[in-house]
């Protein structure tokens, strides 16, 4: 029984395993459904430890604390963080 058990456990997880794997290779034909594309940046950006650099687009360079609490109190003024309280933070 336990062999059984294992040989059904051994045989999903192989067949589940191609599931998740990338492939790096260009698929041999194109499907009738659109797939989203991320478009690759042409410059080559550096990534300092701890850095987030965005998949698309020039990387942005690094705030002061300062800067950070002169756009949050900005944000409070025109009313963008309200509009997100009331919207996206609502429930």
């Amino acid at each position: 029984m336990k062999s059984l058990t294992l040989a059904i456990a051994l045989i999903g997880a192989t067949a589940t395993a191609s599931a998740f794997a990338q492939s790096t290779t260009a698929p041999a034909q194109q499907n009738a459904a659109p797939t989203m594309q991320v478009a690759q940046n042409g410059t080559a950006a550096v990534n300092v430890a701890g850095s987030w650099v965005a998949p698309y687009g020039p990387a942005t360079g690094e705030k002061t604390r300062a800067q950070v609490y002169q756009e949050l109190v900005h944000a409070e003024k025109d009313g963008q963080l309200a509009y997100l309280n009331s919207t996206l933070y609502a429930h």
